[in-house]
């Protein structure tokens, strides 16, 4: 059940996450801890399983990126990437009441959880790759 919870937990803090990002300013020596996975909505549920996952609080202390996609071809199939400063942010994140409250809100509309991969961002955009070496 973690997988699953932490795998959820990714989903909830889509909106506003980029004013949250910018206002962080990430330590380039410092490696980030990325997460990578997928999640089922049951049948015809997707638009309301991401309206509950990005319904969370803006505020969320370390993360860097958190991007919610739809599938392009499964209707039900949800992405999440998401960037964090460490894996103890991405772990404190869970703890949060608007997490815990968004969690009880999307559970019973997901059908199942997919494979989850943790990376290691090393490029791309953002906060901690504006600046060019």
């Amino acid at each position: 059940m973690r997988r699953h919870t932490l795998i959820l937990t990714a989903f909830i803090f889509a909106v506003g996450l980029a004013t949250t990002a910018a206002a962080q300013t990430p330590d380039p020596d410092k490696p980030l801890y990325g997460l990578i996975g997928s999640l089922t909505a049951k049948p015809g549920q997707r638009a309301a399983v991401i309206a509950a996952i990005a319904g969370g609080s803006d505020a969320m202390p370390g993360c860097y990126s958190y991007v919610i996609a739809a599938d392009t071809t499964n209707p039900d199939l949800i992405w999440i990437t998401e960037v964090w400063d460490s894996k103890t942010s991405h772990d404190n994140s869970l703890k949060l009441p608007p997490v815990q409250a968004a969690i009880v809100k999307a559970r019973p509309l997901i059908a199942g959880f997919g494979a989850q991969t943790v990376t290691t961002p090393v490029a791309g955009g953002g906060p901690r790759w504006s600046k060019k070496p």
